[in-house]
């Protein structure tokens, strides 16, 4: 297949305005505020013991300095479809914020082990989603979905739908991951940028914070 050097530039910088264009961070480090989502850092998360709780890890970005997935999805939306998703089945979402990475595998982990489940969903700012088990190592995974540009907001929701249903005891059917080869190519410089944007806000050592979450109704 032909890349068209001109395509990705233009893809490049179009991403780059957006996201400079983006809402902007609040003074106070501890809310993050988006067009019809509100998150606040009320502290240290703690382990919990509610055996319906998925714990949903997002990264160091989410919401704060990045607003949109790689496919300009906005975060709002994201969590909110993963949330229900996890509601559906009867089980109860808890979010936190992992400061220390942007590895997607090991938010995942992070999280797991903090949820009373022991199942855990990793989420980093561009999209890049895992459900996985607190036991897994952080290579290994439930389920993986690597190509954030193919994730659309009803897999989003499906995704929270399956990490209810391990953290019940089920075997579900994994969510179908799309797989096309040809979007790399194209929005790989983009995911690079946006993974260093991502890494600027890691803190080395740094806390798993426990988020309230409001969305506009």
């Amino acid at each position: 297949m032909d890349i068209n050097p001109k395509l990705i530039e233009e893809i490049v910088s179009q991403v780059l305005l957006k996201i400079n264009n983006s809402p902007k961070e609040e003074k106070a480090d501890a809310v993050s505020h988006s067009q019809d989502m509100i998150l606040t850092e009320v502290g240290p998360a703690k382990k919990g013991t509610n055996p319906k709780e998925v714990v949903i890890g997002i990264g160091a970005a989410f919401s704060k300095k990045m607003h949109y997935t790689i496919k300009r999805i906005p975060h709002s939306v994201v969590l909110r479809e993963v949330i229900a998703g996890i509601e559906e089945e009867g089980c109860v979402a808890r979010v936190v914020r992992i400061t220390r990475t942007t590895d997607v595998g090991f938010i995942t982990n992070y999280a797991a082990k903090l949820a009373g489940s022991g199942i855990g969903i990793g989420i980093q700012s561009k999209g890049t989603t895992v459900i996985s088990h607190k036991d897994l190592d952080p290579l290994t995974n439930l389920e993986l979905f690597p190509l954030a540009p193919l994730i659309t907001p009803d897999r989003y929701r499906a995704i929270g739908r399956n990490a209810a249903k391990y953290a019940k005891g089920e075997s579900p059917i994994p969510v179908e991951v799309l797989l096309d080869q040809t979007v790399l190519p194209i929005y790989q410089p983009v995911a690079v940028l946006l993974h260093n944007r991502e890494t600027s806000d890691v803190v080395i050592g740094g806390p798993h914070l426990e988020i309230e979450y409001k969305f506009a109704k």
